[in-house]
């Protein structure tokens, strides 16, 4: 009986023993799932898109309700290959978080880098939304414009994008426009600023800053900056590959 019992205890011991070393096992291999998902989800903001380190890099800034085509300008135009097939630019989007932005007009965009981790830019292009007021508030995004222009080439910004160069303070005493009819409001904004009359130009260049009406014009002025970035040749040879020479025809 004694022995019965003994063997009794002893199986109850390795079976708890074996529960307790399934549980352990499990806990260990959810807290891998977990680090794992953690990882994976920064690898893909980071390594999804073909970056080359060797080649100037084209960082365009998203935010909630972005105007579309003011990001998809300057994509549309650097992206390009020159004529012989080889790429010239990275061009990337930033955004404070790694998730989805609905633009103005619906559609949704995934940032390729978050702020904090983008690699070093040759450009950044600020677009604008229909409330600039809830960017020129963003101090994230007022503070990483103000630590770009100290490092980039250019700073290009359209339509209301404006007014977040006005709060970031990189363009004052600066030659600027903004959008159609938004110049008044622009200047009494910000009074160092040197404002341009929207009503009759399009694209300002002054110093390192390039500002445009934004909507389609974004296209001009990314075409203008390709230019001086490349050459008139280069410049042409992608109006005719998105046959935006059509357009000027």
């Amino acid at each position: 009986m004694k022995n019965i019992l003994l063997s009794c205890i002893t199986v109850l011991i390795l079976l708890s023993c074996i529960t307790v070393l399934i549980l352990m096992s499990c806990a260990e291999k959810e807290e891998h799932t977990k680090t794992d998902t953690k990882i994976n989800t920064k690898e893909t903001i980071m390594t999804h898109k073909h970056f080359n380190t060797d080649l100037p890099t084209i960082g365009i800034l998203l935010f909630e309700g972005v105007i579309v085509n003011e990001v998809t300008a300057p994509l549309d135009v650097f992206s390009n290959t020159n004529a012989e097939g080889k790429e010239l630019f990275n061009v990337i989007t930033i955004a404070k978080e790694n998730k989805t932005y609905a633009t103005a007009h619906g559609l949704k965009i995934q940032p390729d880098f978050i702020i904090g981790e983008v690699p070093e830019l040759t450009v950044l292009v600020v677009p604008s939304s229909y409330t600039p007021e809830k960017q020129t508030t963003d101090k994230v995004l007022v503070n990483f414009i103000k630590e770009q222009y100290s490092q980039t080439e250019y700073i290009a910004s359209h339509c209301a994008g404006a007014f977040l160069l006005g709060e970031s303070g990189i363009a004052d005493n600066n030659e600027i426009v903004t959008y159609v009819t938004g110049g008044e409001v622009l200047q009494a904004s910000y009074p160092n600023l040197k404002v341009a009359d929207d009503s009759k130009i399009s694209v300002v260049y002054d110093g390192k800053i390039i500002s445009s009406n934004g909507s389609l014009v974004s296209y001009i002025a990314s075409f203008d900056l390709l230019e001086r970035m490349t050459d008139e040749s280069h410049r042409s040879y992608v109006e005719e590959a998105i046959l935006f020479n059509r357009l000027k025809e």
